[in-house]
């Protein structure tokens, strides 16, 4: 399969596009609403989260890339795309309903349900390329500690 620059740039760009839009839901709270949360012992500190979530999006693109190559042979292509765009969509809401609306029980709820579609969204790209649904695996172990993290902060406030 011959590899597509463009493609793949593009890919990765939509992923990092959802990233930055997060970032600006986050921006403000990070520094005001945040810091001013009960957290748990094990929360990261703020600066771990910028290079995590930019790395897990670059996966994110990637594994859409190797899916995407591929699109001519999947029976169910544009099942496989909403799905796709579903978790992206979900992940930015999530920033959205927890740092500018600061509303951590609907953000906990929102959560799981992301986890559940990331899931699904792994093992829909698993069957059309293998590396495609493992690169979703840092991503679902981060979002899944998320979960956790979010849980905690509800408990915690």
């Amino acid at each position: 399969m011959k590899f597509k620059p463009l493609a793949f740039i593009l890919s990765i760009l939509i992923t990092l596009s959802i990233g930055a839009l997060g970032g600006y839901a986050t921006a403000q709270s990070v520094r005001t609403w945040y810091p001013l949360l009960n957290k748990p012992t094990f929360n990261p500190p703020n600066w771990l989260f910028a290079p995590v979530w930019t790395s897990l999006y670059v996966l994110i693109g990637i594994a859409a890339y190797l899916v995407w190559v591929k699109r001519d042979r999947i029976v169910h292509f544009p099942r496989t795309v909403a799905i796709y765009f579903i978790q992206l969509i979900l992940n930015l809401a999530w920033s959205f309903i927890f740092f500018y609306l600061h509303e951590i029980g609907f953000a906990l709820a929102e959560i799981i349900v992301l986890l559940a579609v990331i899931i699904l969204n792994a093992m829909m790209f698993y069957k059309i390329d293998k590396w495609a649904g493992l690169l979703f695996i840092p991503y679902i172990l981060w979002v899944s500690f998320a979960s956790f993290l979010t849980y905690n902060l509800f408990i915690l406030n």
